[in-house]
């Protein structure tokens, strides 16, 4: 029985051990059938993630390659854009208006300050800051003024803008006789003599002078160094002096307290001999101070006929004087527009110099406002000052009167300024008016009633 059990015992082993073999093998057997459609799978997997990566790679490429081009394209796009507006916006600079507008003619009354002008087969569209109301009350005033000619700046000293340039030819021969400097500057030189005076030797509007004979005479026996009070002499302030317009008074400053290098250093402050830019061509305002004394006379108290200025200087001299000390460049013309509306040029706002520290641009104003008040002007803008429409606008003046050198023309200045308490509509006004053997209106008067229409029409 023993022998039995352990041999049913091996038995039942070995059976087992012959299962699992046979399932080893049955599994084996399927394992190797299916190996070949396994390994179609995997083949098939791998070319089926490999072709996904391949078709994602190359989209992502596609993709990023048209969005940068897209991008790039846009900002080439702008980029150009820019480009053309700068290249439009530049298309004319400052220097390139003044052969531009050669044929512009300010004659013509402008109805709206804007002009038409035809250029190289192109109309281009001028629009500027005149004031065309102003602009044509001017031209009618000097048309009726019985000068032989005239000129008339107007102009915001705190921005440079001219609001009206008009001039005048009885004979119709004279083109732009505002930017001529042909003219003696007579008694405007004062404002020179006088700045260099106050800024530059330190003296004071109330100082002291003596002077003999007449105001308005310059002979060298007014101009001895030493000159006091006795009963053959005057005494007066440098106010009263350039108020009056003493000739002998600045003839002795001159000589013994500024000389040649000094009243040469503040002409050429005040722009004498330089180019004044603007859209159109301004004569350069000439001086040439001499070193002898009784040259240095002239000179000094503007009684010759060598220093000469144009009309539109003269502005920018008076300017300096109510704007702190600064001379602004002029500009009349604000945009121009080619035939498609293309701006091609616009104005701008710039500081040309500053001639004088504030302080002496007050001093100097105190001096012009004397001139009004007591005197040149005095008898002429009486009338203005006592309108209560003139209550707050402070008024300023220098005139200058002087013959050609062959005494058959005067030449019959004033540059005045009108400033409200505001500020922010002043202007400078300057007038040359040209008379013959009869005199016609005044410069002073025609300035007197352009101030009143500017600020009362």
């Amino acid at each position: 029985m023993i022998y039995n059990d352990v041999g049913k015992k091996r038995w039942r082993k070995y059976q087992k051990k012959l299962k699992r073999q046979l399932k080893r093998e049955e599994r084996r057997i399927s394992f190797l059938k299916r190996l070949p459609f396994l390994w179609i799978y995997i083949c098939g997997g791998i070319l089926t993630l490999a072709l996904v990566a391949f078709i994602g790679s190359w989209l992502y490429a596609h993709l990023k390659g048209n969005t940068k081009n897209n991008i790039d394209a846009s900002l080439e796009q702008t980029i150009k854009q820019v480009g053309i507006a700068e290249e439009a916006h530049n298309r004319i600079t400052k220097k390139d208006l003044q052969p531009l507008l050669d044929d512009l003619s300010l004659e013509q009354s402008p109805v709206t300050g804007n002009y038409k002008l035809a250029k190289e087969g192109s109309i281009l569209d001028i629009s500027t800051s005149i004031d065309s109301s102003l602009q044509n009350y001017i031209y009618k005033l000097l048309k009726r003024s019985q000068t032989l000619q005239a000129a008339v700046v107007v102009l915001n000293p705190a921005t440079g803008q001219i609001l009206a340039m008009a001039d005048y030819d009885k004979e119709k021969q004279e083109k732009n006789l505002i930017l001529k400097a042909d003219i003696p500057a007579a008694s405007l030189f004062k404002i020179v003599s006088a700045s260099a005076a106050i800024e530059g030797r330190n003296f004071s509007i109330d100082k002291t002078f003596y002077y003999r004979g007449g105001k308005y005479t310059l002979y060298k026996s007014q101009l001895k160094k030493d000159l006091r009070k006795n009963r053959y002499t005057y005494e007066t302030s440098l106010k009263k002096a350039f108020s009056g317009s003493n000739n002998p008074v600045f003839g002795r400053l001159g000589i013994y307290e500024l000389g040649k290098d000094l009243l040469t250093d503040y002409a050429d402050k005040f722009l004498f001999n330089h180019t004044i830019p603007f859209e159109l061509p301004v004569e350069k305002s000439f001086i040439d101070v001499p070193d002898d004394d009784f040259g240095l006379a002239e000179i000094a108290s503007g009684f010759n006929k060598r220093t000469l200025i144009s009309p539109m200087h003269a502005s920018l001299m008076t300017s300096a004087v109510v704007n702190n000390g600064t001379i602004m460049e002029p500009w009349v013309v604000s945009e121009i527009r080619d035939e498609s509306g293309q701006v091609i040029y616009s104005g701008r706002n710039a500081e040309l110099g500053s001639p004088l520290k504030e302080a002496t641009a007050d001093k100097i104003r105190i001096l012009m406002e004397d001139t009004v008040k007591n005197g040149t002007c005095s008898k002429t803008f009486r009338q203005l000052r006592r309108k209560k429409s003139f209550k707050n606008i402070d008024l300023g003046a220098k005139t200058g009167t002087i013959n050609d050198p062959n005494d058959k023309f005067k030449y019959d200045w004033v540059t005045a300024f009108a400033i409200p308490e505001a500020k922010d509509n002043g202007i400078i006004i300057t007038v040359l008016a040209i008379h013959g053997k009869l005199l016609g209106i005044r410069a002073k008067d025609l300035a007197k009633n352009i101030i009143n229409y500017h600020f009362t029409s």
